[in-house]
């Protein structure tokens, strides 16, 4: 079980495309994976949270799958989306909890005009303190029972990638199509497609 990354999103306006999507905050945990795949999934796993931080609704908690990962995404706001990569294997609701539990965290400390004004990444070092914590879910899982318990009734919808995507939408497209994927990591996505395995995990 494994948290892969942690993304603070600022998604844009699907209408205006204003601001542009902007990754505020982010914390990898990668080293499970080669050396030579690290910059390459890295790549990826956040562009797949842009994309998934863009198309989920503001309020909602979801799980998207692709191929051997899970991104857990909580949308707080219309400005404000939190990202959790985890394998197949991690649980669920400590997840979409650590989603929650970030995008509170993050709404304190900055106000809606800071995130709106925001030009680049912004700094949150507990980002790196949850990553390193959340690595073994049976410890975080006590420190979140009572949040999880005032938010037992919220739902968590479950969905693949391509039940998100827009009528019509293919990741393979968009994957060809993103300023934010080197060439690299556009070759490596459509070669792990082939293998039906999206990097080795050691």
């Amino acid at each position: 079980m494994k948290v892969f990354q942690i993304a603070i999103i600022r998604p844009q306006d699907r209408e205006t495309a204003q601001p542009p999507t902007l990754v505020l905050s982010l914390a990898n945990q990668l080293n499970s994976f080669s050396f030579f795949q690290r910059s390459s999934v890295e790549e990826f796993m956040r562009f797949f949270s842009t994309t998934i931080a863009e198309r989920t609704q503001v309020g909602q908690r979801q799980g998207i799958t692709q191929e051997n990962y899970v991104g857990y995404v909580y949308r707080s706001h219309p400005r404000l989306g939190v990202v959790v990569m985890t394998d197949k294997e991690y649980p669920e609701m400590v997840a979409i909890e650590l989603a929650t539990k970030i995008s509170r965290e993050f709404e304190q400390q900055y106000s809606e005009a800071q995130i709106m004004g925001a030009t680049g990444a912004v700094k949150f070092p507990a980002l790196e303190d949850y990553i390193a914590k959340y690595q073994d879910p049976h410890q975080a899982n006590t420190i979140l029972k009572v949040q999880r318990e005032l938010d037992e009734t919220k739902a968590v919808l479950h969905k693949t990638i391509e039940g998100v995507l827009e009528r019509g939408e293919k990741l393979d497209s968009l994957v060809d199509r993103s300023n934010d994927l080197s060439t690299q990591s556009k070759m490596f996505y459509k070669t792990a497609k082939k293998t039906n395995s999206c990097c080795i995990v050691m």
